[in-house]
């Protein structure tokens, strides 16, 4: 994670001073004017800094031995970047494939460089030309979500060993039955609870409120009666704070956490993480409750139905346990049957050789 996050309010950044400075105005554009969240700006940030770095090589404002921390982006001028072709946007494609970038990774670069270039065009007015007018490279294959199953998941919970064990066990739970994003759960104060809900800031500062079940609630109350006695308590907004220091846990912090219990369950070395589960949580409602497609997209406060159909995988398992309880399904294939001679001459007749209608039309004469 870049340090340009700040780890304690995940929801604010520090200024961008090494980029240029049309990069900086468009990244206050995407903050102020279109209101992303933090993080999107940020991955903004990495990407077309990323670019610049790839174009200063090749407008020899630096060499290819440079190491890219040292290159000094600040002096781009908008005359340059006015410069910039198609070619250049798929030579740096190429090179981030090159670099080991996978499909889904160049086509975030190649829509961070598009938003760019159309800010550029279109709101700054500073550029006539988009070289990123027509460039496609397809639609990446959105991978299938990793989760755990509901026995790995029951496991994890059996299994948390903490020197602050109610807030590990509520932070688990959390994600579990929730499904809400890291960035979502180190963000929670006190005051975001109400009766038996919460309130959420997602993507893009947007509020959405998620119910809490019995073993929600259960694992809050256990964890708040002990946040209230600790001696040293310096977060008094935050929900999950730090029982040393008193503060609110970072999102590496419970990472780590995560990472611990799950290597306390023997799930470690598998590819688990706080995004897998909050993966959990939508697998297991959809596939337990039968959960509506549309409540599950407002449960895990995605923008747009189609990012929450990934979790309809699960039908696949219910098509086929379907098709197998067919009455049918265990009739065993049987070789086909002997049939005597006779049977099979009572077919349809073969049609009439050329020889026998010649005979057939001599008769009529």
């Amino acid at each position: 994670m870049s340090t340009y996050i700040d780890t304690v309010h995940p929801e604010r950044h520090a200024p961008y001073l090494d980029i240029p400075d049309d990069v900086i105005d468009y990244l206050h554009y995407l903050d102020f004017v279109k209101q992303r969240s933090p993080r999107t700006v940020n991955g903004y940030y990495l990407d077309l800094r990323s670019f610049f770095r790839f174009m200063a090589v090749q407008w020899n404002l630096a060499s290819e031995d440079t190491e890219p921390s040292q290159i000094d982006l600040r002096s781009i001028s908008t005359q340059q970047i006015a410069s910039v072709r198609k070619r250049d946007i798929f030579n740096f494609l190429e090179f981030a494939r090159a670099q080991s970038n996978g499909a889904k990774a160049r086509a975030r670069k190649l829509s961070a460089l598009r938003g760019f270039f159309g800010y550029m065009c279109t709101q700054a007015n500073r550029l006539h030309d988009d070289p990123t007018a027509n460039i496609s490279l397809g639609t990446p294959k959105k991978a299938l979500p990793k989760y755990l199953t509901l026995d790995e998941s029951i496991e994890l919970l059996k299994n948390v060993q903490s020197d602050f064990y109610s807030r590990d066990y509520c932070i688990l739970t959390l994600f579990l039955n929730c499904g809400m994003r890291l960035a979502e759960l180190v963000a929670i104060d006190l005051g975001d609870f109400r009766d038996e809900t919460i309130r959420i800031i997602g993507k893009g500062s947007k509020e959405r409120l998620v119910y809490l079940n019995s073993a929600c609630l259960q694992a809050l109350d256990h964890y708040k009666k002990e946040r209230a006695s600790l001696p040293n308590l310096v977060d008094k907004k935050a929900l999950f704070v730090s029982k040393r220091t008193g503060k609110r846990l970072t999102a590496r912090r419970v990472e780590q956490i995560v990472a611990r219990c799950l290597q306390s369950a023997g799930l470690s070395g598998m590819g688990y993480s706080p995004h897998k589960l909050r993966h959990t949580a939508a697998t297991l409602m959809y596939q337990y409750g039968q959960v509506d497609m549309l409540a599950l997209k407002e449960i895990l406060g995605h923008e747009n139905v189609s990012t929450t159909q990934i979790y309809t995988h699960i039908n696949q398992a219910q098509l086929k346990q379907a098709v197998e309880s067919s009455p049918l399904s265990k009739v065993e294939y049987t070789p086909e049957p002997a049939v005597p001679q006779a049977a099979k001459d009572d077919g349809e007749e073969p049609e009439p050789s050329d020889s026998h209608a010649e005979t057939e039309a001599s008769a009529l004469k």
